[in-house]
């Protein structure tokens, strides 16, 4: 039995978490196992209706599940960075999710951006540290307002922060069983302390205790170029917070968009959050036309990580087979089929 906290949120993450949660029903009668879901009503019409962002009485109660499935956060009435700071970064913080995990793998069938790619080129995961660098929010604005005003934002990272990520990302690669290459992503010959202190821990780690996995490091500024020109170079890539929130999102438009890009927050040792990556598409809401792969990749990402991994095969098996066969495009609107149907097409062919 797997107690699964469901945060909706705002716009049409409801309808794309609904099929989500359609589909783990089926996975979970396919393969034997029991779920529990428990919804939570947090997002932009709490905040709304209470001022309430996100109480400690629901951090005491998500604690208790054993992962978090999250639709999308964003609401067009309120201030950009009000809910992301206080629901977002706050559950990662709380629950210590100090892993983002993003496949960047391209489906058959997807259209892809990149002539000449295939899905035989565009198969990699990045590893991004989710605690430190400049979203620790360390800094502030003094004078502001005035022609002398001053803005300060601190990235900032300890060793044990580094050494945590690393360790992941090393054990990530074997247990991925490609290319057995770990790439650290950074920016050494500018940010001359942080990536110091990155590139010193990787190597001594992969020297000391992975020394069947080979090392590489590009920097950030090349990272992008490869993810570009040549894709199929990568196996792993770990990186700090602010690069992979953006190489991230470059990596999702060249699988086919924010359609189909899943990832998660995880703690290997505590509660994990799984989420869609598009945003919560408040134009779409209501109209049964937005694409729910993304949030039912994301739950795939989650049996997995709960250990189901025949399951979470499955469902990813399943999406491929709609994507080649069946669905016209990612595009909200443009699928051929309503989210219901989507859902349904997944869910049966479990």
């Amino acid at each position: 039995m797997y107690k699964i906290g469901i945060i909706a949120g705002d716009g049409t993450g409801p309808e794309v978490i609904a099929e989500a949660v359609k589909v783990l029903g089926a996975a979970a009668a396919k393969f034997n196992f029991k779920t529990e879901t428990i919804p939570f009503d947090i997002g932009g019409d709490r905040y709304l209706r209470t001022g309430e962002i996100l109480p400690d009485s629901v951090i005491a109660d998500l604690r208790k599940v054993d992962a978090i499935l999250l639709g999308a956060i964003g609401h067009p009435q309120v201030k950009p960075g009000i809910l992301e700071k206080g629901i977002l970064l706050r559950l990662r913080f709380e629950f210590d999710q100090y892993i983002n995990l993003r496949p960047v793998k391209l489906f058959p069938g997807v259209a892809c951006p990149l002539v000449g790619k295939g899905p035989e080129d565009i198969d990699y995961v990045v590893v991004r540290e989710n605690s430190g660098d400049v979203y620790t929010g360390a800094g502030g604005i003094t004078m502001k307002g005035t022609p002398h005003e001053v803005a300060v934002q601190t990235g900032v990272y300890t060793r044990h922060q580094v050494d945590r990520c690393l360790k992941y990302a090393f054990e990530y690669t074997l247990k991925r069983k490609k290319k057995n290459t770990l790439a650290l992503c950074g920016k050494t010959n500018v940010l001359t302390y942080i990536y110091d202190l990155w590139e010193r821990a990787f190597h001594e780690m992969g020297q000391k205790s992975y020394p069947t996995v080979k090392r590489e490091y590009y920097h950030v500024d090349a990272t992008c170029m490869w993810m570009v020109k040549n894709p199929e170079w990568f196996d792993v890539i770990v990186t700090g917070n602010m690069f992979g929130d953006i190489i991230t999102d470059l990596g999702a438009i060249t699988q086919g968009g924010m359609g189909i890009a899943a990832g998660g927050n995880i703690n290997p040792e505590g509660v994990s959050m799984f989420e869609p990556i598009g945003g919560s598409a408040p134009k779409y809401t209501g109209q049964g036309v937005i694409n729910p792969l993304a949030a039912i990749c994301a739950m795939g990402m989650m049996l997995d990580h709960l250990g189901q991994n025949k399951a979470a095969q499955a469902v990813e098996d399943a999406v491929k087979a709609a994507v080649a066969t069946k669905i016209k495009s990612l595009s909200a609107g443009k699928m051929g089929y309503s989210t219901a149907q989507v859902g349904d097409m997944i869910a049966q062919s479990l």
